[in-house]
């Protein structure tokens, strides 16, 4: 795979043992899908959809009344939270990815609250009701905040791809 910003992706010849290597536009490396345009927006998709699933999966638990929701809370960002967040670190995150990210997490909140989509709630109402505040993006950030930090440290390949300085 060849990752560039051009629309079409340079063409390159790998040759193993006479062998020609197939290119790819994507692959799964860690379980992470890496796409040849260094776009992260598939990455995302596939992550916001498997921690759907995973929230499905747990909806008798998350959805209970009789469970306080500050425990909900804590069982989403203990077992949902993580699966969304794999990898985050990488993530190039536009303003159109953060809105997803947010819509998502409201999708969390009003599942947990049992808001039919048909309701006339705010996010702000939701929230409130919650009582909690929009973290997802910001603990996004942190992390990738935190990893930056880690290369920048660490003096090796990592750091002079970063800063450029060969």
């Amino acid at each position: 795979m060849v990752i560039s910003r051009k629309q079409e992706s340079p063409k390159c010849d790998i040759f193993i043992n006479k062998v020609k290597l197939k290119q790819t536009e994507k692959f799964k490396y860690l379980g992470t899908i890496i796409s040849n345009n260094g776009k992260t927006n598939r990455e995302i998709s596939a992550r916001t959809a498997q921690a759907k699933i995973n929230f499905q999966k747990m909806k008798t638990t998350m959805t209970n009344k009789h469970i306080s929701i500050e425990t909900r809370k804590r069982a989403l960002q203990c077992y949902i939270e993580p699966v969304l967040m794999y990898g985050c670190e990488a993530w190039t995150i536009s303003k159109q990815i953060q809105n997803k990210l947010e819509a998502t997490e409201m999708w969390f909140l009003r599942r947990m609250l049992r808001i039919p989509w048909t309701a006339k709630k705010t996010n702000e109402r939701v929230l409130n009701e919650a009582n909690k505040r929009r973290s997802l993006v910001r603990t996004i950030r942190k992390g990738q905040a935190t990893f930056l930090g880690h290369v920048m440290r660490r003096g090796k390949l990592e750091h002079l791809l970063t800063t450029g300085k060969f």
